[in-house]
């Protein structure tokens, strides 16, 4: 972005009357975004706000743009702000649905996204998780920490949520079904989903709730939901004794990326892993286990042990 730019906020909530009121790419932008889950809402919100914003620093109408400008925007991103290819690609695909969306409504003639290129982004991931005996070690030091880390942390580790997913879980999504304790989550892009609760986990997960029949699971002193920051504090810290080589990095997908690894090499099935992350393509569940299983075939190991 450029220095000083200042990013006008693009409400995710007002209500939005006949196409007549789109006068402005921000009304347009609040009609599409009215169309997704509150959580993608936020991401595209935050990515069209950028965008706009580096349109008004330029004296570029957003509805009247063309190729040549959203080329130039993805190159700054790319070549100034140095953005990883994943997040350019991200952001491009924003623009995409909102241009999409301004041509179908006719409020802009054609998109300017057609035929822009996007960066490709790898098959595999760049982070190989968390081992065994990493993810052991963690949960070790989670229930030294207390009863609200250990289960936040068992939860992430052997089910594999996100972080978003475990936080927005209530006390009453909490039941039993067929004789498995179970946990109804939602997941991304607003789908329901019911998971089942390993015993470790459930019993770490009453012990923490201790009788409380309302709330969230994971809550404040003040009784409101944990946040995203103090779970990456809290892992971070955590870490630092645990696994001391990641105490700089470690993020809450780590323990997502953990879980489909783990699960894999304990033997569940492509499928099975794939419906329990949530991942529509299984594409994105093999990516996940691509970067391991590249370094542990590696014909480097090989050549060393036959000039060795």
């Amino acid at each position: 972005m450029t220095p000083g730019t200042a990013v006008v906020p693009i409400s995710t909530t007002v209500a939005v009357e006949p196409r007549t009121v789109c006068r402005s790419a921000e009304d347009v932008a609040v009609a599409f975004l009215l169309g997704y889950g509150e959580r993608t809402r936020r991401a595209y919100g935050a990515d069209l706000n950028l965008y706009f914003s580096w349109c008004r620093a330029h004296g570029i109408d957003p509805l009247a743009a063309t190729r040549a400008h959203v080329d130039a925007y993805a190159r700054q991103l790319a070549e100034v702000d140095h953005l990883a290819p994943s997040t350019v690609a991200r952001r491009l695909s924003a623009l995409a649905g909102f241009y999409k969306y301004a041509v179908a409504e006719e409020l802009v003639a054609r998109s300017p996204m057609t035929h822009v290129r996007r960066p490709k982004v790898g098959s595999e991931s760049q982070s190989t998780g968390l081992d065994k005996d990493e993810v052991v070690a963690l949960l070790a030091a989670a229930e030294e920490d207390g009863p609200r880390t250990s289960a936040l942390v068992l939860l992430l580790a052997l089910n594999g949520l996100r972080v978003s997913e475990a936080l927005g879980a209530k006390v009453t999504d909490l039941d039993t079904e067929r004789g498995h304790r179970v946990l109804r989550i939602v997941r991304k892009g607003g789908k329901s989903q019911t998971v089942p609760l390993a015993p470790r986990v459930a019993e770490a997960i009453d012990h923490l709730l201790a009788g409380r029949t309302e709330g969230p699971i994971f809550a404040t002193s003040t009784g409101k939901a944990l946040d995203r920051p103090a779970v990456w504090r809290t892992l971070r810290r955590l870490a630092a004794t645990a696994v001391p080589a990641k105490a700089g990095s470690l993020h809450p997908h780590d323990l997502r990326h953990a879980f489909v690894t783990l699960s894999l090499d304990a033997g569940a099935s492509l499928r099975d892993v794939q419906d329990a992350a949530g991942h529509a393509d299984p594409r994105t569940t093999r990516r996940y286990d691509r970067a391991r299983h590249n370094l542990d075939r590696h014909p480097t190991y090989a050549l060393a042990g036959l000039v060795g």
